[in-house]
């Protein structure tokens, strides 16, 4: 395929909307796994006698496996086919629960907590990218990633609500046990009515350093900032392991510009309007699930809100981020440039930040959260559809796989630091808070709840830049123009194409 020919087209695939319910099921499935064990936490410690060292490791050993591993779960995508390792990922996550289901013991716990990860890794990058080879109408591409966008964003907060309820009136374990209900759904589905084009695999051989040094070193770095939010930022243990992630993803970068089939190509991430999905979408998630962690405290902590009252106190969020991702974003997706959507979404998200900045202990829920919820889930919602749409812009469908796993690394990454830095930012303000005004009346218990909720506004602040930052690179570097969702090109035949010719996005009204 020469570089000025068009791509060719092909019919759609008659069964397409189905397969994109099942993908959602999935989708929303690995997404909300992410909350939803953190409110069962405290009552699976008690129950295994989880010590409080180990109990951090409940949520690292997922977030370890699942960050290092996508990568390779993307590739394995393009190798397999993303339909099989669809099913695969669907399988073993749902083993991997309902062995943390049954779990007798904290090793029981973790292990299968790493396997969820592991499975997880395969699971999203097929998910995304089937998206991305059977959805080619910009308009139905536009509606079928807004639904798939609204749910990325929202699924977090679904898992909050839905972990809550189960830990409240059921047991801890159905947290893990409602996993397999979805993936038995998804995987009929999948064997059913999910199909993907014909050519569309990368059949190159796996490249084995890659795997080693991308997995070693996101592990690394998703695990250095997990650890300095334990140990701190200068501990000679989180600078040792930041040295060695840098160090690691440096070689990886060098060993992908040299190898023949490299397992992340580079020129993947090259393209400017990839990498600006990639910067601003991890940063955006910085900001969001900090936002996520203090107000899950605040509710609960300092408004004395139950589990299920608090996951209640997030569906403002979820219904303003499905509003923003189908009835904005993929209304607005073929008509207006994709910056003009993600800059103002990240603003807006920014706003409704920026209003919780101004939290107190005695802030009315009414008056202040619910309108912040609101515009923060229209901002995240109407600038993740087209981010997710244009998460493989561009791309051949042999790098597809790969492409969609770049999107769930920068957000796992995003998650890492997200919850390391601001809670960190957190905790030294509320000390700080303590010094200052030690000396003053309200007594003890009043004082603490104050600084408390001080150390959250000053991270929030933060948040607040971040999403500043994340608006002004989409508004820099993503210039495709309206209707150019008609992204991935056609079937890849030719396994000796030059991947750097790819062809240019055909506008579709």
């Amino acid at each position: 395929m020469s570089a000025t020919a068009p791509p060719k087209t092909a019919l759609p695939d008659p069964r397409r909307w189905k397969a994109l319910v099942f993908i959602a099921i999935a989708q929303l499935m690995v997404v909300l796994d992410g909350t939803i064990v953190n409110i069962a936490l405290p009552s699976a410690q008690t129950d295994l006698g989880i010590s409080d060292g180990n109990r951090q490791w409940v949520i690292t050993a997922y977030a370890l496996a699942f960050g290092g591993l996508l990568l390779f779960g993307g590739r394995i995508a393009d190798l397999w086919g993303r339909r099989r390792t669809f099913i695969v990922g669907l399988v073993g996550f749902a083993a991997a629960s309902a062995l943390g289901g049954i779990a007798a013991s904290t090793g029981m716990l973790l292990g299968a907590r790493a396997l969820q990860g592991i499975f997880g890794a395969l699971l999203a990058p097929s998910a995304l990218s089937l998206l991305a080879v059977m959805f080619t109408d910009a308009k139905e591409r536009a509606k079928a990633f807004g639904i798939f966008g609204a749910i990325a964003g929202g699924g977090g907060a679904v898992g909050l609500i839905l972990g809550g309820v189960l830990t409240e009136y059921m047991n801890w374990r159905w947290t893990f046990f409602v996993n397999i209900p979805f993936a038995a759904v998804a995987a009929a589905g999948a064997v059913l009515v999910i199909s993907e084009p014909v050519g569309s695999r990368n059949r190159s051989p796996l490249d084995i350093p890659g795997v080693l040094l991308s997995s070693i070193g996101l592990g690394t770095l998703v695990y250095a900032f997990t650890r300095a939010e334990s140990h701190g930022w200068t501990a000679g243990s989180t600078l040792g392991l930041f040295l060695a992630a840098v160090v690691l993803l440096a070689s990886f970068v060098l060993v992908e510009s040299r190898v023949k089939a490299p397992l992340l190509p580079l020129r993947v991430i090259a393209e400017r309007n990839r990498a600006g999905i990639y910067l601003s979408l991890g940063l955006a998630i910085i900001a969001m699930f900090g936002m996520f962690l203090f107000l899950t405290y605040y509710l609960q902590i300092v408004k004395d809100f139950s589990p299920v009252m608090t996951g209640l106190a997030f569906l403002p969020m979820i219904a303003g981020m499905i509003t923003g991702s189908t009835q904005i974003g993929a209304r607005l997706m073929t008509r207006v440039p994709a910056r003009l959507l993600m800059g103002p979404g990240f603003l807006t998200a920014g706003v409704g930040m920026l209003l919780l900045t101004q939290i107190e202990v005695g802030s009315s829920y009414v008056g202040l959260i619910l309108p912040a919820q609101i515009l923060l889930g229209l901002g995240m919602g109407t600038a993740f559809m087209p981010a997710m749409s244009l998460a493989t812009y561009g791309v051949q469908p042999r790098d597809a796989g790969v492409a969609s796993a770049m999107v769930n690394t920068s957000q796992q990454v995003g998650g890492a630091i997200g919850t390391a830095l601001l809670n960190t930012i957190a905790a030294s303000a509320t000390t700080a808070y303590v010094g200052s005004h030690a000396a003053g009346s309200g007594g003890l218990e009043q004082l603490k709840m104050q600084a408390v909720v001080h150390g959250y506004a000053t991270a929030i602040w933060w948040a607040v830049g971040i999403l500043a930052l994340a608006s002004t690179i989409a508004f820099t570097f993503i210039t495709v123009g309206h209707g150019d969702s008609t992204v991935v090109a056609a079937n890849d035949k030719d396994a000796d194409t030059d991947a750097d010719e790819v062809p240019i996005p055909v506008l579709v009204h």
